[in-house]
Formats: C-alpha cells, structure tokens, sequence
C-alpha cells in the first residue's frame, strides 16, 4: 500500500500567500481608478488601464475600447480567462464602469413657469367714490378735459390748438416744494405728525408717493431723476425758493430733461376728512390734479401755455383710461417753478383725508398714463 504524505503547513502557507495577492490586487485596482478622478473616461476605462500591463488580453479590449458593448464583452470574456478573478471583477464591476452621464435637468423652480400674469393697467371699471370729496368746478372744457381757470387770462383760443409734441420725453424730474406733507395715519402707516399733516419722517410724506411713482415709471423706461430734498423744513417760508434753486441745478447737469413734477399733497382745506378718491378696478385710489401756473404774478413764465397744453395732453390720455382719476386742471397767475421747461407742472395726490395706501395705489395708474402720453 503507497501512503501519500500530504504537507498541511506548506498548503496552508501558499493558500495564505495566494489570498494576499488577490488582497494586493484588489488594492491596485482600487487606487488606479480612483488615481485621476477628474478625467471623465469612457466606461471600463480604469479597469483597461489597470489590467493591460499585467495580461495581454486587455490589448484585445482596449482595441474595441470605442465601442463601449464591446468593451464590456470583452471585459468579460477576460475576466472568465482569469477565472479565479473573475469574482474580483463582478463584485468590483459598478465602480470600475462610471453610470451614463444625466444630462442636467432644470430645477423644479425653473419647471414652474411664471404663472403670475402682468397686470392689465388698461382695461379697468372707474367710479369717482363722492365720500369726503367736493364737486369739480371748472371754467373751461377742452373736449372731455375740464379746467377751472383761477386767472384773468382767456383761455379759449389756447384751447382751439392745444396740441403738445414732446422733444425729449424720456427723462423725468421728480422733486417737492413741500416735502413734509403727509397724509391720514393707519395702521401700516402710522406716524407722528411734527405739524398739522405735516411730518419730517418721509417715509410718510409725498416724497414715499415720490419713490412710488419713480418705480412705476421706470418700470415703463423713464429715466427718473428723484430729489427728495427739504425745501419747507425747517422753515415753510420761502419753500419755493428754495426749490427753484435745487431744480435749476438739476437741469443745469440735465439739459435734455424735458418733464419736471413738483409731487404735492393738496391743502387741508375746509375739512381734514377731505380725500378725494377713485376706485380703479377693485383698488381705492386717491385722485390726482394738475396745478399749471401762468406768468400772472408778474415773474418772467414764457413757457405757461406750452405746459397747460402738456397737462391737457396727458389728462386726456387719462380720461380714456381712468375716467375721474385726474381732477379738473387748475391755472393759476403763480410761476412756481414752471418757467424752467415746456412740461412742467405741479401734481398734487389726494388730500389730507387720503391715506397713504390710496396714494401709493395711484401710482402706477399715473405712470401708466405718462407712458401712453408720451407716445402718441
């Protein structure tokens, strides 16, 4: 009988070795491909790079390495020859071959397409609210456009021509003689007045209407020049003055600036509750005037009939719109300040009984007006 003597330890010792070569190998394959991880290559790429030094048959691979199926087969046609590493392989297959690249797709904000849709300023219900407001007077009527004529000029001729052809509609001043006036408290808009409707703080001042009506009109493309300087602070007297000198430096660096607004806040009047108003839509709006000066006062004013005529051109694009959101225009013998321009004129928004919410409302019905205005 042969007995055959088998070496249990030498087994053992050359199992052990084999192991820690596939270990080693494992840890090779691991490092290589994650060695340049910015180089975006083609699927298999790494393990190719990693095997085609150590077998031949990679070569066969790395040839139909364009075609990425035929890479796979061939990775698995090599990986069956390696046979013991061919567990190796499969457990390591994800992570050698990168998945498909996803093109990128557009976050769900940009899926969501605007749904909020621009608001039809043109096509508004109007209604004149009678509440806390007094009956229109007026001497004269230019078609629909009413003007209450407080001079001793006759008018009437004017108004058989009283077109306006803007030169330079594109630029805007915006300024205010009496920057403190204010307007009713509420609850958003609550202030302490330092004078009868009167305050210092001009976020609740027609300098806030002021900022309003600047959004509004760039938003149509105006270029908007927004003074927001005291010229009734600290003294009252002597406001206009004081404006005249902030406006002639303004046009002085803005020749070309055509339209100048002095923003005001019409008087108390006989009633503090005085708050002349309009719905627009579903909106309550305070209501606008014109206030046109002449050269009645005796002041050199050249420029008054071109600007009563500018007021007219811009109330009648108003009253197609938004019948009732501009009072009649009124023409007085002072110059205050629209001497300067052919379109200058006073805009006075609601009245001490408006709040300020109602001012602000206006704003855009306004803007909106100046635009269609200046592009007829």
């Amino acid at each position: 009988m042969r007995i055959t003597v088998i070496n249990l330890k030498r087994i053992i010792k050359y199992i052990f070795v084999f192991f820690i070569l596939i270990i080693l190998l494992i840890l090779l394959i691991a490092l290589l491909v994650k060695e340049k991880p910015k180089e975006k290559k083609e699927k298999g790429t790494a393990l190719i790079e990693c095997l085609k030094y150590e077998l031949p048959m990679t070569k066969v691979v790395e040839e139909n390495f364009e075609n990425p199926k035929e890479t796979r087969l061939g990775i698995k046609i090599l990986s069956m020859q390696m046979g013991i590493f061919n567990n190796i392989i499969k457990e390591n297959e994800d992570d050698i071959i990168e998945e498909p690249i996803m093109e990128e797709q557009p976050s769900e904000e940009n899926n969501i397409e605007d749904t909020e849709e621009t608001e039809d300023l043109d096509n508004k219900e109007t209604r004149v609210i009678s509440d806390n407001n007094i009956n229109e007077k007026y001497t004269n009527k230019y078609q629909n456009i009413k003007i209450n004529n407080q001079t001793s000029y006759d008018i009437s001729s004017l108004l058989e021509n009283a077109s306006y052809s803007f030169t330079n509609s594109q630029k805007i001043v915006i300024y205010h003689t009496h920057t403190c006036e204010s307007y009713t408290p509420t609850e958003n808009y609550n202030y302490e007045m330092t004078d009868s409707y009167r305050t210092t703080n001009l976020n609740f001042t027609v300098v806030r209407v002021g900022d309003e009506l600047t959004s509004e009109l760039q938003k149509h493309g105006f270029n908007v020049i927004h003074n927001k300087s005291y010229h009734d602070y600290p003294s009252y007297n002597g406001s206009y003055g004081r404006s005249l000198t902030t406006l002639t430096n303004i046009l002085t660096q803005n020749k070309d600036a055509e339209i100048t607004i002095d923003l005001h806040r019409d008087a108390v009047g006989s009633s503090s509750q005085y708050a002349p108003s309009v719905q627009i839509g579903d909106e309550v709006c305070a209501q606008v005037m014109f206030v046109v000066g002449t050269d009645g006062s005796g002041l050199a004013h050249t420029n008054w009939r071109k600007n009563l005529q500018y007021a007219i051109k811009v109330q009648s694009v108003a009253d197609e719109l938004y019948p009732g959101l501009f009072r009649p225009i009124i023409l007085r013998d002072a110059r205050y300040n629209q001497h300067l321009t052919t379109a200058s004129t006073i805009i006075e928004v609601g009245a001490t009984g408006n709040t300020l919410e109602q001012c602000l409302a206006s704003m855009k019905y306004v803007a909106n007006v100046l635009y269609k205005a200046t592009q007829e």
